[in-house]
């Protein structure tokens, strides 16, 4: 809403500029002027307290009638009895008697004012001094302003009659009491920056980086806080902070489905198994199963998904096969697989990944229907299997459970019949159902940037009618569909539920697993990428990685570490002075160790602040943290590790530090050779045919190729071969064919050192 001002609202509660900057006063509202703008929350709070204060008893009235013709006896003021006056404290609106103009033509009333008693001045400049001094005088000078203009205006009137009330109204002592102080707010979203906190508080930026570092808080000017840090930061200056903004839960909040708009939808089908277990194959058996003369035309598009049609349903299956791309999505909270179909070699069995990917199923809550494969071989044995996976939970209908089975052969056609059926019966006792009359929402599978498209997403709708046209978010993305495929290549206009398309018309590449969800207006859409881009990026700066001894030496690798920031606290002193000097003895010209911070004491509140705003691990020696400082060090991930033993301690911080040193390695050379002849083989190069002088040449070795003592190329083994055989290893006395990775500069009589690089053991002296 717009700017509100002083003078706005005292015109629209009928009172004097001056006497409305009264009453916001005592309600604790300094404004310089009438001509001064207002907070709405201040706005609300006036009208408020104005509202309760109309439905009080009325004040005091005195009215007086003026005489016509001949001299009348004065009407008496209307007044109040002693019962009515309050017994407690007036404050200052409650002095001044309210005067009221009666509405009869005649005789015309008229108000008068009486003359208000002078206030005792050295007294009550005392009382408001006592109370608060610059308040005080304040109050005081502006009251005393209102009663010389009060009267100033009564007597520029002309011709004012000086007529007494014709009773005495008892005399109320004026007491001006000042309202506490309500505590202050601050709004913020999910994290302030160290400069925005300290302008909404209207302290200095430094002040407010001092009080942050006295809380163990080490920030700069642009760094962001989260809730609890500006929370924490805040209340030392009297503000409490209210978490708000962008509520984008609320706008992308799915509507109500009836249960008349909900219509069948096709099942999405993954297919997990083994490798080689024939995936691959059975996928694309399946997807030539519904093609028709009239699409033999048509050219199939990979868009992660395609659409298979049957006389007895339709399916839906995703072409990521495997159980990796299978959990990925579903870490990004993306459930769109309906049915898994377990694919296992007839003549292999249940193997390794066969186990894991029932376990992922399983953990999903998805139905598996399972393809015994590969049954035309002569070895398929498909009983054993379906005892091996009865073992596993997976009990066949036919042995009293509930997992359907069919047996099939990729390479033959066999049972896909079968199998597609048994799929459709598995959805119909899933009871798939999906409202296609509202707005769409989706799941992406694939995303990539194509270089005349732009970027392109395969989405499977999961509920809804997308349109081309649509506005929409996806992910950090949004966009409007420009153009939608499905799997054949067609265009279409729009789609409903369980269908995959490829989406044309997004800002940004997604990722897979990313939802899709159409939103009324590009504004709309604008707004939550934006919102959500603000959101990670503020996360990210917010939640600096911690540290721990186990990946400080991947940390170390990526040049982000190179010294070892340590916070000691013992119990006594003396252990303090023991494990800092120890420590400090440990440091070398290749890493550091820092000691940042070392005392006696308890683990506490603050220590585990410096070391995540530091990036330091806490040792304890023979002391233990709270269990409020033990949650607040696995929110902050701060590593904390106890001793009660000096050498162990030691010990550790050792092999931390070994850990980041960089890896030296020793040259072991195993063998050599000569190169004899050259070959030229076709789409490979030239060939080196080579005898073995002394020891082995291995396949995982390095090699260089010395030409009259100098050596010509030092790198790897592109390929190692006897008798067109690839080999790991050849052996002194015999002769192999070598190639080498990019280099093929090759003479007869070049010799040949093949070597290993063996990493020695690295050890951190103690002074």
């Amino acid at each position: 809403m717009g700017k509100v001002r002083v003078h706005q609202l005292a015109k629209q509660f009928h009172l004097k500029n001056k006497e409305f900057l009264d009453q916001l006063e005592q309600m604790g509202i300094i404004v310089k002027n009438h001509m001064s703008a207002l907070a709405d929350d201040e706005v609300e709070r006036i009208k408020r307290a104005f509202t309760e204060k109309r439905g009080k008893p009325r004040k005091e009235e005195v009215v007086i009638r003026r005489r016509t013709v001949e001299p009348e006896p004065t009407i008496p003021p209307t007044i109040e009895t002693s019962e009515q006056i309050p017994k407690e404290p007036l404050e200052l609106e409650q002095i001044a008697p309210t005067l009221e103009i009666p509405k009869e033509p005649e005789p015309e009333a008229i108000p008068v004012i009486p003359k208000p008693e002078k206030p005792k001045k050295k007294k009550k400049e005392k009382e408001y001094l006592e109370e608060e001094p610059k308040r005080g005088k304040r109050l005081l000078k502006r009251h005393r302003q209102v009663v010389v203009e009060m009267h100033e205006e009564e007597l520029a009137k002309p011709e004012r009659p000086q007529l007494k009330p014709s009773i005495k109204k008892p005399q109320v002592k004026p007491i001006i009491t000042i309202p506490k102080p309500i505590k202050r707010r601050i709004e913020m979203e999910e994290s302030i920056t160290v400069a925005e906190l300290a302008r909404a508080m209207g302290v200095k930026t430094g002040e407010l980086i001092k009080k942050l570092i006295s809380l163990g808080v080490m920030a700069t000017v642009n760094q962001p806080l989260d809730y609890e840090t500006a929370t924490l930061a805040a209340s030392e200056f009297d503000y409490e902070v209210k978490k708000v903004g962008f509520v984008e839960e609320e706008i992308l909040k799915p509507l109500p489905d009836r249960p008349q708009d909900l219509k069948p939808r096709p099942p999405v089908v993954t297919v997990m198994g083994h490798v080689d277990h024939g995936k691959t194959s059975l996928l694309d058996v399946v997807r030539h199963t519904n093609v028709t003369s009239q699409e033999a035309g048509s050219i199939t598009q990979h868009i992660g998904a395609y659409y298979v049609s049957l006389d007895k349903g339709d399916i839906v299956f995703l072409d990521t096969p495997g159980h990796e791309a299978f959990t990925a999505m579903r870490a990004r909270g993306a459930q769109v697989t309906d049915v898994v179909v377990l694919v296992v070699a007839a003549d292999d069995g249940v193997m390794a990944q066969t186990k894991e990917a029932i376990n992922h199923a399983k953990e999903a809550g998805v139905p598996i229907v399972v393809a015994i494969n590969k049954i035309d071989k002569p070895n398929a044995k498909p009983e054993p299997v379906k005892q091996a996976l009865a073992e596993l939970g997976l009990v066949p209908e036919q042995w009293g459970g509930n997992t359907l089975y069919a047996e099939v052969s990729a390479k033959k056609k066999i049972g896909i019949e079968e199998l597609l059926e048994q799929i459709l019966l598995q959805a119909e006792i899933l009871e798939l159902k999906a409202n296609p009359k509202k707005p769409a929402r989706g799941v992406v599978i694939e995303a990539r940037l194509d270089k005349g498209k732009g970027p392109v997403a395969s989405i499977l709708v999961k509920e809804g009618l997308l349109k081309a046209g649509d506005y929409f978010i996806c992910g950090l993305h949004y966009g409007r569909i420009r153009a939608m495929f499905n799997d054949k290549g067609q265009r279409l206009i729009s789609t409903g539920p369980s269908i995959p398309v490829e989406v044309h018309g997004l800002s940004g590449v997604p990722e897979a697993g990313d939802h899709l969800v159409v939103v009324e207006s590009e504004k709309t859409a604008k707004e939550i990428g934006y919102h959500r881009k603000q959101k990670q990026r503020e996360a990210s700066l917010v939640k600096a990685s911690k540290v721990s001894l186990e990946d400080l030496y991947q940390r170390f690798k990526e040049g982000k570490t190179k010294e070892l920031k340590l916070i000691i606290k013992a119990d006594v002193q003396g252990s303090v002075g023991a494990l800092n000097d120890a420590l400090q003895k440990l440091s070398t010209d290749e890493i550091r160790v820092n000691i940042i911070h070392a005392s006696a004491g308890a683990i506490t509140e603050s220590d585990v602040m410096l070391a995540s705003a530091s990036d330091a691990i806490i040792i304890g020696f023979n002391v233990r943290p709270s269990t409020n400082v033990q949650e607040l060090s696995h929110h902050e991930k701060v590593d904390i590790h106890y001793y009660d033993v000096i050498y162990r301690m030691i010990g550790d911080i050792q092999n931390a530090m070994i850990g980041m040193l960089e890896p030296e390695y020793q040259e072991r050379i195993i063998g050599y050779a000569q190169i004899r002849q050259l070959f030229k083989v076709p789409k490979v190069g030239v060939v080196a045919g080579c005898y073995v002088n002394e020891g082995k040449i291995e396949r995982g070795a390095k090699v260089r190729i010395v030409r009259d003592g100098t050596v010509i190329y030092d790198g790897k083994i592109g390929s190692l071969k006897r008798f067109k055989e690839d080999v790991k290893e050849v052996i002194a006395g015999y002769e192999f064919g070598i190639s080498f990775e990019n280099f093929q500069d090759m003479k007869e009589g070049d010799s040949l050192e093949a070597y290993l690089l063996e990493e020695v053991k690295r050890t951190i002296p103690i002074q």
